[in-house]
């Protein structure tokens, strides 16, 4: 794998992965009664809890985004400049 296929892979992944963080922020800020009401039954878990494991997931995967994806793809783009 050449390092211009790298660049594009990262750059794809980085793309999919925020589209998704984004759109599950979306989601948990719009559909506050619904998401939790839903989940709460389903794993039998309080919805005070609840809202801090989203909150919880969404601040680990903003991480792992930036950390994996994101900051490796601009490094080799600065580096192919």
């Amino acid at each position: 794998m050449s390092i211009s296929q790298l660049t594009e892979l990262l750059g794809w992944a980085s793309v999919i992965n925020v589209g998704y963080l984004f759109l599950a922020t979306i989601v948990v800020m719009f559909m506050r009664g619904t998401v939790p009401s839903i989940y709460s039954k389903l794993f039998n878990i309080d919805e005070k809890t609840l809202s801090a494991k989203y909150f919880d997931f969404l601040s680990n995967y903003k991480v792992v985004t930036l950390v994996f994806m994101v900051a490796p793809y601009i490094a080799l783009k600065i580096m192919g400049q």
